[in-house]
């Protein structure tokens, strides 16, 4: 709540403002609620010998639909203070690396404004590439402004190995 709320992190996220704990707390029980699928993460940092959150990530599922459980979509937020410290791409590495090795996610996709230049070069930095702009995707501030949907394919899709006396699959096939 404290780092969402913030305006200068706010007018770059899908949030609204005046939030409060009690919507939060709502929102990551929902989240977390077994067998759902999202993946929540905090990063932290002492500041004044107290560990305190600095950012927020989540991956969450697209649609619960079989033909597009192999696609999830990425979101991460840092707080005013600690950006341009590694703490988005400390989180982004954390949700690549959760996607493409312990989950069937083939495709991880986000949206980010058009002048969030530092989340732009943050997830190309990724291997997330420019996919469409959305025209007036988004109400912030009084003003409509455009967003880039970008996406990354795993690099490496997993497969199963032959082992030694497993029968290869019919020619053809």
């Amino acid at each position: 709540a404290r780092i969402n709320g913030d305006p200068a992190v706010l007018r770059n996220l899908m949030q609204l403002p005046y939030t409060s704990e009690p919507i939060w707390r709502a929102r990551l029980a929902e989240m977390t609620v077994p067998g759902r699928g999202d993946l929540l993460l905090v990063a932290e940092q002492e500041v004044g010998g107290a560990q305190r959150v600095v950012g927020t990530a989540g991956l969450h599922p697209v649609s619960a639909l079989p033909r597009l459980r192999h696609a999830a979509m990425l979101g991460i937020s840092v707080a005013v203070e600690a950006q341009g410290q590694g703490v988005g791409a400390a989180l982004m590495q954390a949700m690549c690396d959760y996607a493409d090795r312990w989950m069937q996610v083939q495709r991880l996709q986000l949206d980010v404004y058009v002048d969030n230049t530092p989340a732009l070069a943050l997830s190309r930095r990724f291997g997330f590439g420019h996919e469409a702009t959305q025209r007036a995707y988004a109400l912030r501030d009084g003003a409509y402004v455009d967003s880039h949907t970008m996406a990354r394919m795993h690099p490496q899709p997993p497969s199963a190995a032959l082992q030694a006396g497993d029968a290869a699959p019919p020619a053809g096939d």
